[in-house]
């Protein structure tokens, strides 16, 4: 009963140092929102090849060069999508991202070719599924918080609070989503949902998608321009991030199953890594950034 105690005050504290420093990303200014972002992207960069390692044992005989350089380039791949906001020295960090890009396309594989004893395509492969699991998220994360929707769409906010209500929208529905479904499959779930994830359940998982979208509905009502044509995009953006985000979490949990291990990494403790944290984010960003492309924009 002790341990359990302590297992709880441990998650406890975790947990609400994590929203403390999740909040203040999100809401301090862009810069904050982009260091926050930065440390994430890197993250879930080392616990991808972590468990690519485990899952082929091939990746882990990548060069320095490889493991560190693909980061790298994620990263650029994220400043490509910051705004004219983003800028240092004179330069936006859009154009900076661009440049160091095409630099790492031409350089990265010379160097491959020179240092590395044998080129695996597949290894390749593993990396640039990288590419787009991990970075071209976050990428589209900084488009997010950089984007601004015209009046016409029903939104009437500054191009910098609704950069902020839409990504702070996305990660509070998927934070209502993963809590309400834990309270509903505890209080009434019995329906097995994966054999990936014995724990979730269908009642679990339908009940948090629900309240998500209700919360989220409710919270969209009093904080963006009080009309129905504006609500109703929280509502989908709400259903959107509930459904893809819970794929994105069994695709993790798939990905752990394989590696067999329980968690990605052990930087939260009691909460697990940084993929642990962010697996349904990462696929949920996707969905949402074409939606608001195609209905908004």
């Amino acid at each position: 009963m002790a341990l359990n105690v302590q297992t709880f005050k441990t998650r406890s504290l975790t947990a609400v140092v994590f929203v403390v420093v999740m909040l203040t990303g999100l809401l301090w200014n862009h810069w904050a929102f982009f260091i926050l972002f930065s440390i994430i992207h890197f993250g879930c960069w080392t616990e991808f090849q972590k468990l690519v390692g485990l899952i082929d044992p091939d990746y882990t005989n990548i060069t320095p060069f490889h493991k560190y350089g693909v980061k790298l380039a994620g990263w650029c791949l994220m400043l490509y999508f910051t705004n004219d906001q983003f800028s240092i020295f004179g330069m936006h960090l859009h154009e900076l991202g661009w440049w160091l890009g095409l630099l790492f396309i031409f350089i990265l594989p010379i160097i491959e070719l020179l240092f590395a004893r044998e080129i695996k395509p597949k290894n390749i492969g593993y990396s640039a599924i990288g590419l787009v699991y991990i970075s071209l998220a976050w990428g589209l994360m900084m488009d997010l918080r950089s984007s601004f929707v015209p009046a016409r769409a029903g939104f009437t906010v500054s191009p910098e609070s609704w950069g902020k209500l839409i990504t702070c929208a996305l990660i509070f529905s998927i934070w209502i989503n993963d809590t309400m479904a834990y309270m509903v499959g505890s209080l009434i779930g019995k329906t097995p949902f994966s054999k990936i994830s014995p724990k979730k359940t269908w009642e679990g998982t339908v009940g948090g998608a629900i309240l998500c979208v209700v919360v989220i509905a409710l919270l969209g009502y009093f904080t963006a321009p009080a009309n129905g044509y504006a609500v109703i995009h929280w509502i989908i953006i709400a259903a959107i991030a509930a459904v893809v985000g819970t794929a994105g979490d069994l695709a993790e949990s798939k990905l752990k199953r394989v590696a067999n291990v329980k968690d990605s990494g052990h930087i939260m403790p009691g909460h697990g890594g940084f993929l642990d944290r962010f697996d349904s984010l990462l696929l949920a960003i996707l969905f949402v950034w074409l939606y608001i492309q195609l209905a908004l924009k």
